[in-house]
């Protein structure tokens, strides 16, 4: 079998740079090994850069109408009261203060997702896609497949590595990377929701975590923060502890968390921090969770993936229209996108230390720094701006003081800000189009 790009993985990442070259008419193909729908938890909180690109990619309207909108996270800080947990401080994050038709977020179920991209790939006579096929390694030159019990042989002009964490392909490149374990797991589960959970909540204490994320359906996405190597103890005991740990953070949620009946309904995750050395070698690249491993704090690791997808979709593009069709230009890729997925897993890291410091001291800490950046109209659009994926506004060492409390928020508008320096151009985002490119 021959193709012109031969993509190794089906997630939302490989399907993303896949639909877009079937838009441009190259062929293209993608090998996925699972036999059918996933029911691991992956990503399903869109940023506003995804969205951006999905309407730029005209299926932007089709997501909607099956997604939640998310405007705002509420976080609230709780303590131990007299009678038990109570609420002692609370900042909300409004992506309202981002400058762009896209200052919004979209809460949407990952297959779901997948489904749309696939849907509207098939509609290109360009595009391929073989399920179940495993990668098995590459030699001279082409790829070794395993379909049907059988090893086949495809040849392609490039290939891309989307298989996720134990990315083969990133093996076979050589790569190097670091991996860091963290201390705490997560676990996470939907179920149906009270009508007053509309956006966004984060519940903290000294010791956890609670996130909740609405979804379509009156459903939330729920992840809860545990000890590293706690989960095995919990599933000794009855459900009911599941049940109290919720509804102590937010008792809104009795009648709710307790129709999750079994503790097979309810994920472990395992956070993983690591971060490629390179993208490319020769007429190979890796993108998503084979390239990087975002910590989900951030709600950041599906969108760093439909952001490489974008930026490799494009720049394979132009390559073939204006007949540059080299394995050097691939180089434009890494050069875009390293630099700021190593700002995002910065902020993801920090937020993961942040939420998991047992001390009573920095939980405190934390909610001052939580609501200063939320009065301080500069720091609150830095915040949003960076996790939205449309710009990257860096924090400076007067940010930190106003952060901690030793100057004082500054009484800027949000809306006089000069943010347009600060996000991402057409330029910026795919500068071989452009000489130079603009300058942050």
């Amino acid at each position: 079998m021959k193709t012109e790009i031969l993509i190794i993985g089906g997630g939302i990442g490989g399907l993303t740079v896949a639909l877009k070259l079937a838009k441009c008419g190259i062929d293209v193909c993608i090998i996925e090994q699972s036999k059918g729908s996933t029911h691991l938890y992956k990503g399903e909180l869109l940023q506003p850069k995804s969205l951006e690109i999905f309407q730029r990619m005209d299926i932007l309207d089709e997501i909607e109408p099956i997604s939640h909108r998310i405007d705002s996270i509420d976080l609230i800080e709780m303590r131990e009261g007299e009678e038990g947990k109570e609420k002692w401080g609370a900042a909300m994050m409004n992506y309202s203060v981002i400058n762009s038709e896209f200052n919004y977020a979209l809460m949407i179920p990952h297959e779901q997702l997948k489904k749309v991209l696939l849907d509207e790939a098939v509609n290109y006579s360009s595009f391929r896609y073989i399920q179940p096929a495993k990668f098995k390694e590459f030699k001279e030159g082409k790829a070794i497949v395993l379909i049907e019990g059988q090893e086949k042989e495809i040849e392609a002009r490039f290939y891309i590595g989307a298989e996720g964490r134990a990315s083969k392909v990133r093996k076979t490149m050589g790569v190097k990377l670091h991996e860091h374990a963290y201390d705490h797991h997560f676990l996470t589960v939907s179920f149906p929701r009270p009508d007053s959970l509309e956006q966004g909540k984060m519940v903290s204490t000294t010791d956890t975590f609670l996130g909740l994320f609405p979804l379509p359906d009156r459903l939330v996405r729920t992840v809860y923060l545990i000890p590293a190597g706690e989960y095995r103890k919990m599933k000794e005991q009855d459900i009911a502890l599941f049940h109290k740990k919720y509804m102590e953070l937010l008792p809104e949620l009795e009648g709710y968390v307790t129709q999750i009946k079994d503790w097979r309904e309810i994920q472990l995750m395992i956070p993983v921090h690591f971060h490629a050395n390179r993208y490319v070698q020769d007429n190979i690249a890796i993108l998503g969770d084979a390239a990087h491993s975002v910590h989900p704090m951030a709600g950041e690791g599906m969108n760093l993936a439909i952001q490489d997808g974008d930026v490799l979709g494009e720049l394979l593009c132009w390559m073939y229209n204006t007949q540059q069709i080299s394995p050097q230009h691939l180089r434009w890729y890494e050069k875009v996108r390293k630099p700021r997925v190593d700002e995002i897993l910065k902020i993801s890291h920090l937020s993961a230390m942040a939420y998991s410091n047992p001390w009573k001291s920095f939980a405190k800490w934390r909610h001052k720094v939580m609501k200063q950046m939320t009065v301080d109209p500069k720091l609150h659009t830095k915040q949003m701006l960076n996790i939205s994926g449309l710009g990257m506004w860096k924090e400076t060492p007067w940010d930190r003081l106003i952060q901690i409390g030793l100057l004082p928020a500054r009484p800027t508008m949000a809306t006089a800000l000069n943010v347009d320096r600060y996000t991402f151009a057409n330029e910026d985002d795919y500068p071989w189009k452009h000489e130079g490119g603009k300058k942050k």
